[in-house]
């Protein structure tokens, strides 16, 4: 067995690499395959010529090739891991987005009051003087709507 597999090997896989239109990996697993079959074959054949037994091994690695082709089309279209890569950026993505829409809800349960100071400070970035000055208030109303605006979108989020 050790004999074939050191005549065999490396142009049966060479000739499976063609079969499978050059997917390597493919092609050796399929060949580790083939020799496995050849040596079931072999222990129950033992007055076999194992000189002659190349085109058995051909035979069978070309029938494994189109078994597994056959398998591919039945089924789904595998993903690969370049895919998955843009999966987790689209995760993030989506993730993202689950969270403003999270936190737009929680906005829009605030009271008037409390959600324009928050949307003033922290949506905008203005600084608390200017947002006291354009409502009318003293800065520490604004710090003091502020702080208990954030409990309640806290309390509102689950946080």
């Amino acid at each position: 067995m050790s004999d074939l597999h050191s005549r065999c090997a490396k142009p049966l896989t060479t000739y499976v690499a063609k079969l499978t239109l050059g997917d390597v990996r493919l092609a050796e697993d399929i060949v580790q395959e083939t020799f496995l079959r050849a040596w079931q074959y072999l222990v129950a054949h033992e007055d076999l010529d194992v000189g002659s037994f190349a085109p058995w091994l051909y035979t069978v690695a070309r029938r494994l090739v189109i078994d597994v082709l056959r398998m591919r089309r039945a089924r789904p279209a595998e993903v690969l891991v370049d895919d998955l890569h843009r999966a987790v950026v689209t995760d993030g993505d989506i993730d993202s987005m689950l969270t403003t829409q999270a936190v737009r809800a929680a906005l829009l349960r605030l009271s008037p009051e409390h959600r324009v100071v928050l949307v003033e400070l922290y949506y905008r970035g203005r600084m608390v003087a200017e947002v006291a000055e354009e409502f009318g208030v003293a800065v520490g109303t604004i710090k003091s709507r502020s702080y208990y605006a954030k409990l309640a979108l806290r309390s509102h989020l689950g946080l």
